[in-house]
C-alpha cells in the first residue's frame, strides 16, 4: 500500500514513519529531511513546502492509497503561519487527492478545536477541518490530546526539563490534561489507513485520566528518580510575562513552547472522552503511569530533562556575550583595544583592527541570536575564537600569564560553542 506521510519530520509524523516503513511503501513529505532521509533509507523522502507546492504535491500522491497529514505548529513565527500550515494545506491535499484520486486522508487535529477554539492555533485547526468536512472526499479526523511518548517535542520536552527542578514553578490558570501516548495515536493511524475501515467520523484520542499540569511533570519526575519537588505558584504577571517573553523568542526563529498560543491552550486544557475512539478501534489508551512503568528511564532522559532548560540560557548567554564584546570593543573598550594593538605592534592598523574586531563579534551575536543564522554563526565564533588565540599569542604573548586570563578565557567558549552546536537541533 502506497501511503504519504506529511509532516514526516515531526514528532507524530516521524512516529507514524517508523511504524508503517516495513509493512507499507511510503512517500515522506517536509520541509527539512536530510536527518529524516537518513533515518529512514527505506522510505521515498521529498522536501516541500506544502502551503505553496501544490504541483509538487500532486506528483507525490500520484498512485497513493492513503494520506496522513501531521502537519501543524503552534503558533505564528518567522516562515510559519498558521492558516497557511492548517488551512491551506488541507486545501492542497483536497485538490491534489481529487487529482491522483487518493482513496482516504487521516487528518491530525487537535482536541476541543470543535468545541472551544481559544487562539489562532485552535481556530485554524478548526477551520481546517470544516474544509476537510465539506469536500466529499474519505476522511478520519484524529484529535490527539498532550502528546507524550519516548520522543518529545515542545510541551512534552517542557514537561520533562521541568522534572529536573527540585523546586518546580506552576503557572496559574491551567486546565485539566488526559495526556495520550505516541504509540497509541499512532496505533490508530495504522488502523485507519487501512481501507476497510470506518471513514467521515472525527474521534478525540485522550488518555483515560485527568491530570493537572504539575502532576504529570511529578510523575516525570518520578519516573526520573527524583523525589517530589517543591512547589510554588508563579505570580500571575510573572507568567504573563513569560509567555510575552516566548512570544519575543518566536520572533526570531526560535520555538519556544511557552507563549501566548500555549497561554490560551493550556488555560482551556486538552480532555475528552476515548469511548467513542476505544469502540471504533478497540485501541484502550494507556495511562500515563502505565507507559511510564513499561520503559524506566536511563541516563540518556535525565540527562535531557537536566539539560533541557539550560538549553536557551546556553543560546542566550553566548549571544549577550558576542554583541557585549563587539559593543564594549567599539564603544568604552575602544582606547584599551587601541593601546593593545599598539603594543603589539599594529601601528596604524590598529583603530581599524579594533573596529573590525567589534563588529565581528556584534555580528556573530546577532547571528546567534537569529534561529536561522544559529549555526554559521556559531561556527564563525568558532574560527574567530581560535584567530584570537593565535593573534593573541604571536602579537602579545604576556596575555597568557595575565591574571584575568583574557586568552586562557577562550577555550572556556570554544567549548561552550561547541556544546551549542551539539545542542542546536530540536527534533
Amino acid at each position: 500500500m502506497r501511503i504519504v506521510i506529511l509532516g514526516a519530520s515531526g514528532l507524530i509524523g516521524s512516529a507514524t514513519v517508523s511504524r508503517l516503513q516495513r509493512s507499507h511503501t511510503l512517500v515522506g513529505i517536509a520541509r527539512d529531511v536530510e536527518v529524516s532521509r537518513q533515518r529512514f533509507p527505506m522510505v521515498e523522502w521529498r522536501s516541500m513546502d506544502l502551503s505553496r507546492s501544490t504541483g509538487a504535491l500532486k506528483e507525490a500522491l500520484a498512485g497513493a492509497e492513503a494520506v496522513v497529514n501531521c502537519v501543524g505548529a503552534l503558533q505564528d513565527a518567522p516562515g510559519e503561519n498558521l492558516s497557511a500550515i492548517h488551512e491551506d494545506v488541507v486545501s492542497n491535499i483536497i485538490m491534489a487527492c481529487r487529482h491522483s484520486q487518493a482513496v482516504r486522508i487521516i487528518h491530525i487535529s487537535a482536541v476541543g478545536v470543535d468545541r472551544d477554539p481559544t487562539s489562532r492555533f485552535s481556530t485554524t485547526k478548526q477551520r481546517s477541518e470544516e474544509v476537510l468536512k465539506a469536500s466529499g472526499l474519505t476522511w478520519v479526523i484524529l484529535r490527539p490530546s498532550v502528546v507524550l511518548g519516548r520522543p518529545v517535542f515542545g510541551a512534552s520536552a517542557l514537561m520533562r526539563g521541568l522534572a529536573a527542578l527540585p523546586v518546580m514553578p506552576v503557572m496559574p490558570a491551567t486546565g485539566p490534561l488526559q495526556v495520550v501516548q505516541l504509540d497509541d495515536v499512532v496505533a490508530t493511524i495504522e488502523y485507519f489507513v487501512q481501507k476497510e475501515t470506518a471513514h467521515g467520523i472525527a474521534l478525540d484520542l485522550v488518555g483515560p485520566t485527568r491530570h493537572s499540569f504539575t502532576e504529570i511533570v511529578q510523575l516525570y519526575r518520578q519516573w526520573l528518580g527524583w523525589s517530589p519537588a517543591h512547589e510554588f505558584m508563579l505570580p500571575h504577571s510573572f507568567a504573563k510575562l513569560t509567555y510575552r517573553f516566548g512570544d519575543a523568542i518566536g520572533k526570531l526563529g526560535w520555538r519556544p513552547p511557552v507563549r501566548s498560543n500555549a497561554e490560551l491552550e493550556i488555560a482551556r486544557g486538552a480532555v475528552g472522552d476515548p469511548t467513542d475512539w476505544t469502540r471504533v478501534t478497540s485501541i484502550i489508551p494507556r495511562s500515563l503511569p502505565e507507559a511510564l512503568a513499561e520503559q524506566p528511564a536511563t541516563v540518556q532522559e535525565r540527562w535531557f530533562a537536566l539539560l533541557y532548560l539550560l538549553r536557551p540560557l546556553v543560546f542566550i548567554i553566548l549571544a549577550a556575550f558576542w554583541i557585549t564584546t563587539g559593543l564594549v570593543s567599539i564603544g568604552p573598550g575602544y582606547q584599551i583595544g587601541l593601546d593593545l594593538m599598539f603594543e603589539g605592534g599594529a601601528k596604524s592598523m590598529s583603530g581599524p583592527s579594533v573596529i573590525a574586531g567589534g563588529l565581528t563579534n556584534l555580528l556573530i551575536g546577532v547571528g546567534i541570536a537569529f534561529r536561522r543564522t544559529t549555526r554559521i554563526a556559531l561556527f564563525a565564533a568558532l574560527g574567530i575564537s581560535l584567530f584570537y588565540a593565535v593573534a593573541g599569542s604571536l602579537l602579545l604573548p604576556r596575555l597568557w600569564i595575565e591574571p584575568l586570563g583574557p586568552l586562557t578565557k577562550i577555550w572556556p567558549i570554544v567549548m561552550l560553542n561547541l556544546v551549542a552546536l551539539v545542542i542546536l537541533r530540536d527534533r
